[in-house]
């Protein structure tokens, strides 16, 4: 299954594809840097670089890991979705993998998926009105680099 990301609200967005790979369906996210974030932008930037604080000073290989990269962002968000601590939460996040933009090329070598004869699955129109934040604009604020 394909999902369009782009003006989907992060959170929402994050628990449908969860949902679908617990179910045992292989989820392909696409455009994950064009996903919404609500909430003013002044106080996102502000949490995430206090997330940025957090560290484990006795080994830094053991985490946390802070993503930088739209892909991993949006990813990570899915995983905290999953219960991660179960093998079939472990199992289930295998299944999903989130791109920038629209590889069509990549897609197709990777997963055996024709992105012009599948469809891709868009979540609806949510409610618009408010304040929203794209995962793009959060990792350059952050300083992502892709």
């Amino acid at each position: 299954m394909i999902v369009n990301a782009e003006g989907q609200i992060l959170g929402r967005l994050a628990t449908f594809v969860a949902k679908q790979a617990l179910l045992g369906d292989e989820i392909i996210v696409v455009n994950s840097e064009k996903a919404l974030v609500s909430g003013g932008q002044e106080s996102i930037f502000k949490e995430e670089m206090e997330k940025l604080k957090i560290k484990n000073l006795g080994n830094p290989k053991r985490g946390p890991f802070h993503y930088k990269r739209p892909d991993r962002f949006v990813r990570r968000t899915i995983r905290g979705m999953l219960p991660w601590k179960k093998p079939r939460g472990r199992e289930a996040f295998k299944r999903v993998q989130t791109y920038i933009g629209l590889p069509k090329d990549e897609i197709k070598k990777r997963h055996m998926v024709e992105i012009e004869k599948s469809k891709i699955q868009d979540l609806g129109e949510g409610k618009k009105k408010g304040n929203y934040v794209t995962v793009a604009n959060i990792c350059e604020f952050i300083g992502g680099k892709w």
